[in-house]
Protein backbone atom coordinates (compact mmCIF):
# COMPACT_ATOMS: atom_id res chain seq x y z
CA UNK A 1 0.00 0.00 0.00
CA UNK A 2 1.65 3.37 -1.01
CA UNK A 3 2.00 5.71 2.09
CA UNK A 4 -0.08 9.06 1.21
CA UNK A 5 2.02 11.49 -0.42
CA UNK A 6 4.40 9.21 -1.98
CA UNK A 7 4.79 8.14 -5.37
CA UNK A 8 2.66 6.09 -7.56
CA UNK A 9 4.14 4.36 -10.38
CA UNK A 10 2.15 2.08 -13.23
CA UNK A 11 2.91 -1.24 -11.95
CA UNK A 12 3.36 -2.99 -15.30
CA UNK A 13 3.82 -0.86 -18.68
CA UNK A 14 3.70 -4.12 -20.24
CA UNK A 15 4.68 -7.71 -20.14
CA UNK A 16 8.33 -8.09 -19.93
CA UNK A 17 10.54 -10.87 -20.15
CA UNK A 18 12.76 -11.66 -16.63
CA UNK A 19 16.15 -10.42 -16.82
CA UNK A 20 19.10 -12.83 -17.14
CA UNK A 21 20.73 -10.90 -14.47
CA UNK A 22 20.48 -7.99 -11.87
CA UNK A 23 23.12 -5.45 -11.40
CA UNK A 24 23.31 -4.28 -7.91
CA UNK A 25 26.06 -2.35 -5.91
CA UNK A 26 27.63 -2.94 -2.64
CA UNK A 27 29.21 -0.48 -0.52
CA UNK A 28 31.10 0.08 2.96
CA UNK A 29 28.76 2.73 3.86
CA UNK A 30 25.72 0.11 3.32
CA UNK A 31 26.57 -2.80 5.75
CA UNK A 32 23.55 -4.54 4.70
CA UNK A 33 24.63 -4.71 1.27
CA UNK A 34 28.15 -6.65 2.53
CA UNK A 35 25.64 -9.21 4.67
CA UNK A 36 24.10 -9.52 0.92
CA UNK A 37 26.26 -10.41 -0.59
CA UNK A 38 28.70 -12.48 1.72
CA UNK A 39 25.52 -14.91 2.31
CA UNK A 40 24.58 -15.04 -0.97
CA UNK A 41 21.31 -14.49 0.15
CA UNK A 42 20.01 -12.29 -3.53
CA UNK A 43 21.82 -15.74 -5.51
CA UNK A 44 19.45 -17.62 -3.37
CA UNK A 45 16.49 -15.97 -3.91
CA UNK A 46 16.83 -16.26 -7.77
CA UNK A 47 18.59 -19.60 -8.54
CA UNK A 48 15.70 -21.11 -9.58
CA UNK A 49 14.72 -18.80 -12.14
CA UNK A 50 18.89 -18.90 -13.64
CA UNK A 51 18.62 -15.02 -12.95
CA UNK A 52 22.62 -13.98 -11.97
CA UNK A 53 23.48 -11.62 -9.77
CA UNK A 54 26.07 -9.42 -10.66
CA UNK A 55 27.68 -6.93 -7.83
CA UNK A 56 29.44 -3.70 -8.31
CA UNK A 57 31.08 -1.51 -5.83
CA UNK A 58 30.08 2.00 -5.22
CA UNK A 59 32.61 4.15 -3.62
CA UNK A 60 30.07 7.03 -2.63
CA UNK A 61 26.41 8.45 -3.17
CA UNK A 62 27.74 10.09 -6.45
CA UNK A 63 28.85 6.91 -8.01
CA UNK A 64 26.18 5.00 -7.47
CA UNK A 65 23.96 7.76 -9.22
CA UNK A 66 26.24 7.59 -11.68
CA UNK A 67 25.71 3.54 -12.42
CA UNK A 68 22.16 3.99 -12.24
CA UNK A 69 21.73 7.01 -14.39
CA UNK A 70 24.00 4.72 -16.91
CA UNK A 71 22.69 1.58 -16.56
CA UNK A 72 25.34 0.06 -14.94
CA UNK A 73 23.46 -1.18 -11.50
CA UNK A 74 19.32 -1.48 -11.64
CA UNK A 75 19.87 -1.07 -7.53
CA UNK A 76 22.28 1.28 -6.09
CA UNK A 77 22.57 2.71 -2.68
CA UNK A 78 22.93 6.44 -1.38
CA UNK A 79 22.11 9.28 0.64
CA UNK A 80 18.56 10.20 0.53
CA UNK A 81 18.95 13.63 -0.24
CA UNK A 82 22.26 12.61 -2.89
CA UNK A 83 19.01 10.42 -4.26
CA UNK A 84 16.79 13.55 -4.40
CA UNK A 85 19.39 15.27 -6.03
CA UNK A 86 20.22 12.86 -8.64
CA UNK A 87 16.28 13.18 -9.30
CA UNK A 88 16.25 16.63 -9.76
CA UNK A 89 19.22 16.39 -11.95
CA UNK A 90 16.98 14.33 -14.35
CA UNK A 91 18.57 10.18 -12.64
CA UNK A 92 15.22 8.92 -13.42
CA UNK A 93 15.42 6.41 -10.21
CA UNK A 94 12.71 5.83 -7.29
CA UNK A 95 14.09 5.11 -3.64
CA UNK A 96 12.18 2.21 -2.22
CA UNK A 97 13.68 1.10 0.63
CA UNK A 98 15.78 2.20 3.63
CA UNK A 99 18.90 -0.03 4.97
CA UNK A 100 19.98 2.03 8.07
CA UNK A 101 19.44 5.20 9.99
CA UNK A 102 23.46 6.56 10.17
CA UNK A 103 25.30 9.42 11.37
CA UNK A 104 27.78 8.60 8.29
CA UNK A 105 28.98 12.29 7.91
CA UNK A 106 30.32 14.46 9.51
CA UNK A 107 33.26 17.57 9.17
CA UNK A 108 36.83 16.48 10.51
CA UNK A 109 39.80 18.59 10.64
CA UNK A 110 43.12 17.82 12.12
CA UNK A 111 44.42 19.04 16.38
CA UNK A 112 46.61 21.51 14.53
CA UNK A 113 43.91 23.70 12.35
CA UNK A 114 42.55 25.62 14.88
CA UNK A 115 38.89 24.78 13.27
CA UNK A 116 36.50 24.77 15.65
CA UNK A 117 33.09 25.83 13.71
CA UNK A 118 31.91 25.69 10.39
CA UNK A 119 32.97 29.30 10.55
CA UNK A 120 36.13 28.96 10.99
CA UNK A 121 36.40 27.12 7.33
CA UNK A 122 36.30 31.00 5.47
CA UNK A 123 39.00 30.86 3.05
CA UNK A 124 40.07 27.25 4.14
CA UNK A 125 41.00 24.38 1.40
CA UNK A 126 38.52 21.51 2.30
CA UNK A 127 38.13 18.08 0.74
CA UNK A 128 34.35 16.81 -0.66
CA UNK A 129 32.63 14.23 -2.72
CA UNK A 130 30.21 16.25 -4.75
CA UNK A 131 26.71 15.19 -5.20
CA UNK A 132 26.87 12.49 -1.70
CA UNK A 133 25.47 13.37 1.90
CA UNK A 134 28.78 14.75 3.47
CA UNK A 135 28.50 17.51 0.50
CA UNK A 136 25.00 18.28 1.17
CA UNK A 137 26.01 18.32 4.81
CA UNK A 138 28.99 20.60 4.57
CA UNK A 139 26.68 23.26 2.20
CA UNK A 140 23.74 22.94 5.12
CA UNK A 141 26.10 23.80 7.69
CA UNK A 142 28.00 26.42 5.90
CA UNK A 143 24.79 28.48 5.22
CA UNK A 144 24.11 28.14 8.72
CA UNK A 145 27.43 29.68 9.71
CA UNK A 146 26.16 32.55 6.91
CA UNK A 147 28.88 31.09 4.30
CA UNK A 148 28.10 28.95 1.18
CA UNK A 149 30.95 26.85 -1.24
CA UNK A 150 32.18 30.33 -2.88
CA UNK A 151 33.88 31.44 0.69
CA UNK A 152 35.79 28.19 1.16
CA UNK A 153 38.09 26.33 -0.96
CA UNK A 154 36.61 23.01 -2.32
CA UNK A 155 38.99 20.35 -3.50
CA UNK A 156 36.63 17.78 -5.28
CA UNK A 157 37.94 14.47 -3.88
CA UNK A 158 36.73 10.94 -3.57
CA UNK A 159 36.07 9.62 -0.26
CA UNK A 160 38.93 7.98 0.83
CA UNK A 161 41.02 10.10 -1.34
CA UNK A 162 39.83 12.72 1.22
CA UNK A 163 41.09 11.38 4.48
CA UNK A 164 44.35 10.90 2.94
CA UNK A 165 44.21 14.82 1.88
CA UNK A 166 43.76 15.83 5.47
CA UNK A 167 46.20 13.66 6.83
CA UNK A 168 48.87 14.43 4.30
CA UNK A 169 47.47 18.41 5.05
CA UNK A 170 46.96 19.16 1.34
CA UNK A 171 43.69 20.08 3.20
CA UNK A 172 41.86 21.60 6.28
CA UNK A 173 39.26 20.20 6.75
CA UNK A 174 37.34 17.03 4.94
CA UNK A 175 33.53 16.36 4.72
CA UNK A 176 33.45 12.75 5.96
CA UNK A 177 32.00 9.19 5.43
CA UNK A 178 32.25 6.46 7.46
CA UNK A 179 34.35 3.93 7.54
CA UNK A 180 37.01 6.07 6.02
CA UNK A 181 35.82 8.93 8.85
CA UNK A 182 36.06 6.49 11.71
CA UNK A 183 39.54 5.44 10.50
CA UNK A 184 40.50 8.74 10.23
CA UNK A 185 39.32 9.34 14.10
CA UNK A 186 40.64 6.76 15.40
CA UNK A 187 43.92 5.38 13.28
CA UNK A 188 45.01 10.03 12.89
CA UNK A 189 43.82 11.41 15.56
CA UNK A 190 41.31 12.83 13.35
CA UNK A 191 38.65 15.59 14.87
CA UNK A 192 35.23 15.57 14.56
CA UNK A 193 34.56 19.23 15.02
CA UNK A 194 30.99 19.65 13.74
CA UNK A 195 28.46 16.97 14.23
CA UNK A 196 24.19 17.29 13.35
CA UNK A 197 22.91 13.49 13.28
CA UNK A 198 19.65 15.14 12.15
CA UNK A 199 21.16 16.86 8.51
CA UNK A 200 22.10 13.19 8.02
CA UNK A 201 19.44 11.37 5.61
CA UNK A 202 18.87 7.99 5.54
CA UNK A 203 20.66 4.83 3.60
CA UNK A 204 18.13 4.63 0.95
CA UNK A 205 18.08 1.57 -1.99
CA UNK A 206 16.97 2.97 -5.13
CA UNK A 207 15.64 1.03 -8.51
CA UNK A 208 16.16 2.74 -11.92
CA UNK A 209 12.99 3.50 -12.92
CA UNK A 210 12.03 1.65 -16.03
CA UNK A 211 13.33 -1.48 -14.02
CA UNK A 212 10.87 -1.05 -11.63
CA UNK A 213 8.02 -0.68 -14.07
CA UNK A 214 9.15 -3.47 -16.52
CA UNK A 215 9.82 -5.96 -13.08
CA UNK A 216 7.63 -4.37 -10.35
CA UNK A 217 7.41 -8.36 -8.58
CA UNK A 218 11.56 -8.59 -8.89
CA UNK A 219 11.73 -5.08 -7.10
CA UNK A 220 9.49 -6.94 -4.00
CA UNK A 221 11.70 -9.98 -4.00
CA UNK A 222 14.63 -7.65 -4.15
CA UNK A 223 13.41 -6.00 -0.55
CA UNK A 224 12.49 -9.21 0.55
CA UNK A 225 15.65 -10.20 0.48
CA UNK A 226 17.33 -6.97 1.75
CA UNK A 227 14.80 -7.39 5.15
CA UNK A 228 16.36 -10.90 5.54
CA UNK A 229 20.09 -9.42 5.34
CA UNK A 230 18.96 -6.51 7.42
CA UNK A 231 17.36 -8.65 10.10
CA UNK A 232 20.39 -11.21 9.97
CA UNK A 233 22.26 -7.85 10.78
CA UNK A 234 20.61 -6.84 13.44
CA UNK A 235 20.50 -10.41 15.23
CA UNK A 236 24.73 -10.84 14.49
CA UNK A 237 26.18 -7.77 15.26
CA UNK A 238 29.44 -9.62 15.88
CA UNK A 239 29.21 -11.62 12.82
CA UNK A 240 28.15 -8.47 11.02
CA UNK A 241 30.93 -6.89 12.65
CA UNK A 242 33.53 -9.64 11.21
CA UNK A 243 31.93 -9.07 7.49
CA UNK A 244 32.59 -5.15 6.83
CA UNK A 245 35.91 -5.90 8.61
CA UNK A 246 36.89 -8.39 5.74
CA UNK A 247 35.64 -6.53 2.47
CA UNK A 248 37.17 -2.98 3.68
CA UNK A 249 40.30 -4.33 5.78
CA UNK A 250 40.18 -2.06 8.88
CA UNK A 251 40.69 -2.89 12.27
CA UNK A 252 37.72 -3.82 14.49
CA UNK A 253 37.87 -0.66 16.69
CA UNK A 254 37.19 1.26 13.82
CA UNK A 255 34.38 -0.32 12.18
CA UNK A 256 32.98 -1.08 15.93
CA UNK A 257 32.82 3.16 15.85
CA UNK A 258 30.94 3.15 12.53
CA UNK A 259 28.42 0.45 13.65
CA UNK A 260 28.02 3.12 16.65
CA UNK A 261 26.68 5.69 14.38
CA UNK A 262 25.03 3.57 11.62
CA UNK A 263 21.07 1.99 13.06
CA UNK A 264 19.94 -1.04 11.03
CA UNK A 265 16.30 -0.95 12.84
CA UNK A 266 14.74 0.02 9.75
CA UNK A 267 13.13 -1.23 6.17
CA UNK A 268 9.49 0.48 5.02
CA UNK A 269 10.16 3.76 3.67
CA UNK A 270 7.86 6.38 4.28
CA UNK A 271 7.21 9.91 6.49
CA UNK A 272 10.28 10.14 8.17
CA UNK A 273 12.18 10.12 5.27
CA UNK A 274 10.06 11.81 3.49
CA UNK A 275 10.57 14.81 5.78
CA UNK A 276 14.02 14.50 6.00
CA UNK A 277 14.66 14.36 2.49
CA UNK A 278 12.76 17.08 1.64
CA UNK A 279 14.15 19.64 5.04
CA UNK A 280 17.56 19.25 3.08
CA UNK A 281 16.42 19.66 -0.63
CA UNK A 282 14.84 23.18 0.77
CA UNK A 283 18.01 23.96 2.33
CA UNK A 284 20.20 23.16 -0.53
CA UNK A 285 17.50 25.48 -2.20
CA UNK A 286 17.94 28.28 0.38
CA UNK A 287 21.70 27.64 0.32
CA UNK A 288 21.83 28.68 -4.08
CA UNK A 289 22.56 24.83 -4.99
CA UNK A 290 19.14 23.48 -5.60
CA UNK A 291 17.25 26.13 -8.51
CA UNK A 292 15.35 28.61 -7.25
CA UNK A 293 12.20 27.17 -9.65
CA UNK A 294 12.63 23.92 -8.68
CA UNK A 295 9.68 22.48 -7.00
CA UNK A 296 11.31 20.47 -4.06
CA UNK A 297 8.39 18.87 -2.54
CA UNK A 298 6.82 17.20 -6.10
CA UNK A 299 10.28 16.06 -6.58
CA UNK A 300 10.55 14.25 -3.28
CA UNK A 301 7.40 12.82 -3.91
CA UNK A 302 8.00 12.02 -7.01
CA UNK A 303 11.22 10.01 -6.06
CA UNK A 304 10.18 8.00 -2.77
CA UNK A 305 7.87 4.65 -4.04
CA UNK A 306 6.97 2.62 -0.51
CA UNK A 307 4.88 -0.25 -2.59
CA UNK A 308 7.22 -2.60 -3.04
CA UNK A 309 8.12 -4.44 0.04
CA UNK A 310 6.05 -7.01 0.35
CA UNK A 311 3.77 -6.90 3.44
CA UNK A 312 4.69 -8.03 6.58
CA UNK A 313 8.12 -6.96 5.93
Amino acid sequence: MAIAGLSVLPLRAAAAAPPKAISIDWATYNPVSLVLKDKRILEDAFAKDGIAIRWVQSAGSNKALEFLNAGSVDFGSTAGAAALIGRINGNRIKSVYVYSRPEWTALVTRPDTGIKSPADLKGRRVAVTRGTDPHIFLVRALANAGLSEKDVKLVLLQHADGRLALQRKDVDAWAGLDPMMASAEIEDGAVLFFRNPDANTWGILNVREAFAVQHPEIVGRILAAYEKGRRWAVDNPKELAAILVAATKLPDNVIARQLERNGLTYGPIGKPQRDSILAAGLALQQAGVVGAGVDVTAQVDGLLDSRFLPPGQ
